[in-house]
């Protein structure tokens, strides 16, 4: 429910906003899921966590007239926004506002499944993944792009950190709950996949330099985040001191007119044991 709540209200709509801003941060994510959907010769895909659609749209682009590519997200804003670009890109792209958690999957209705950054928010992740399980058909291919650890990924909690100081009871990263860095550790991850049912799991390093145009900083670290609910609820004296904080530590990260940072993510592959 908390997941539910989160994605439905200001994170959701703030994802909306920043749409365009995100997919071109993460547009070399979306092309490596692309290729491995076209790699492994699948037609029948589901991209979990799709938010507001550009890796389902890509896909679709890619798979053409003969495959089928179905986005699903527990966020309806998102989910509007993505159907909205499928309508206007007149893609096939279907797209389902659902806990991928819990949803019922036609069984064994896909050969391939998918996700960028969208799998790290599961209440209950073994019963997801083999939730999801039954929807693939026997030998279907897993593929998930994730973050690595919050240590691995100075530039993620930049932010958080700074605004600490001045924002006294910044909530706590838990290790392992729900959240961004929730699939950090490559031995859960495994155990996780393992008992919901997948096998021959592999979880490679990724590594990818990311950009977002200065001008855009302050934005993504006022609306995104951890900070951006505090800043909301604090009186405008706080906001300013915590934005001037903030952007100061984001300094060392910015190139110019550009702002560079190293995504340190697991790329993990599985396949549907029968």
């Amino acid at each position: 429910m908390e997941q539910s709540a989160r994605w439905n209200g200001t994170a959701g709509n703030a994802w909306v906003d920043m749409q365009e801003l995100l997919d071109g941060m993460f547009k070399l994510f979306e092309k490596l899921l692309v290729e491995a959907v076209t790699e492994a010769g699948a037609s029948r895909v589901l991209d979990i966590g799709c938010g507001t659609g550009g890796t389902t749209l890509a896909i679709a682009r890619a798979l053409g007239a003969d495959g089928n590519c179905t986005g699903v997200d527990i966020s309806e804003p998102m989910i509007d926004a993505a159907r909205a670009r499928a309508a206007t890109e007149g893609s096939p792209a279907r797209f389902v506002c659902a806990d991928a958690q819990t949803h019922h999957f036609d069984p064994e209705s896909v050969d391939m499944i998918v996700s960028r950054f969208g799998v790290m928010f599961f209440d209950d992740p073994v019963a997801a993944f083999a939730n999801l399980h039954c929807a693939a058909e026997p030998n279907a291919e897993l593929r998930l792009i994730v973050w690595r650890s919050a240590d691995d990924n100075p530039f993620m909690t930049t932010a958080e950190r700074a605004a600490t100081p001045l924002l006294p009871g910044m909530p706590a990263r838990e290790p392992n709950a729900p959240g961004q860095f929730a699939f950090g550790d490559a031995d859960r991850v495994e155990g996780i996949l393992r008992e919901s049912g997948w096998a021959d799991m592999d979880l490679q390093p990724l590594d990818i330099v990311c950009t977002l145009p200065e001008t855009e900083l302050e934005r993504y670290f006022t609306r995104l985040g951890l900070i951006a609910p505090m800043l909301r609820e604090a009186d405008d004296a706080t906001r300013r001191r915590v934005i001037s904080n903030v952007r100061a530590a984001f300094e060392p990260y910015v190139d110019g007119t550009k702002v560079r940072f190293t995504a340190a993510c697991w790329m993990v592959s599985a396949r549907a044991a029968d």
